[in-house]
């Protein structure tokens, strides 16, 4: 049997306990996958689950090599990290000439990407399409309740302010970027948790990168991995991080 070619584009799945939803998912993931004129690359990066996560996810792979060339692992083995970690590990093993990052809920549906993909093509160079529920253009169908909400507002003017970046919304987890451009960034990122993203993005604007925020479809889904005080607390104490690290250098070289 021949190997499947190259990917043109490797989706990245960070998971943490998804068993109920991860396996509807990837069929979602699989059958948009297939219906591409381009190979694509699925990993599903299993962030220390409890449940059978693992499992579940690699039946839903199992048949996903297949005439249309589609490549699909499971990374595995390691203890529960964070999100920023599990992303992290599946982009620096990810083959793809782009990458997608999504959620496993699959909150930004995956025919989302289309759109992504067509806007990276507008680019003219290697850099970042980021999803956002928070521009003119997005669709917000279910939204998430009050509190998160206005938690995630104050959130993104605080990023706003100690870090300069501009995006109105720096946490929709439907990212697609150039490989090639943010391996460098990944190498160096430190945060683990749910603050990746402003860190990533941080990183790339530093470098120069060209980044494009744009609307997305997205339905809010009920089991966030996000609490209520801890998390939101940690993320803020990794934004000031984020600020603290480039002053000591340590994005440097």
């Amino acid at each position: 049997m021949m190997a499947p070619p190259d990917p043109h584009l490797s989706i990245v799945v960070p998971a943490y306990n998804e068993s109920a939803r991860i396996g509807s998912s990837l069929a979602s993931i699989v059958a948009w996958a297939e219906a591409q004129s381009f190979p694509v690359e699925i990993i599903v990066v299993d962030d220390g689950s409890l449940d059978e996560t693992v499992l579940v996810a690699r039946a839903g792979l199992d048949g996903a090599a297949r005439p249309k060339g589609i490549r699909a692992a499971v990374l595995m083995g390691e203890p529960n990290r964070g999100k920023g970690y599990a992303i992290r590990r599946g982009v620096l093993a990810a083959t793809g000439a782009l990458v997608l990052v999504t959620d496993a809920d699959l909150s930004t549906p995956i025919e989302e990407a289309s759109r992504l993909l067509d806007l990276m093509g507008r680019l003219g160079e290697p850099g970042l399409v980021i999803g956002s529920r928070d521009v003119g253009d997005s669709r917000v169908e279910v939204h998430q309740n009050a509190v998160r909400e206005m938690m995630g507002k104050v959130f993104n003017r605080v990023v706003r302010t100690i870090t300069g970046l501009p995006f109105h919304d720096t946490q929709c987890g439907f990212k697609l970027m150039s490989r090639e451009a943010v391996t460098p960034l990944f190498a160096r990122a430190r945060i683990d948790g749910f603050s990746y993203d402003v860190e990533l993005l941080f990183l790339a604007r530093r470098q120069g990168l060209p980044i494009r925020e744009v609307g997305v479809t997205w339905r809010n889904a009920p089991g966030s991995k996000v609490g209520m005080l801890a998390d939101p607390l940690r993320m803020l104490r990794d934004v000031f991080r984020v600020r603290i690290w480039e002053k000591q250098g340590a994005y440097d070289g």
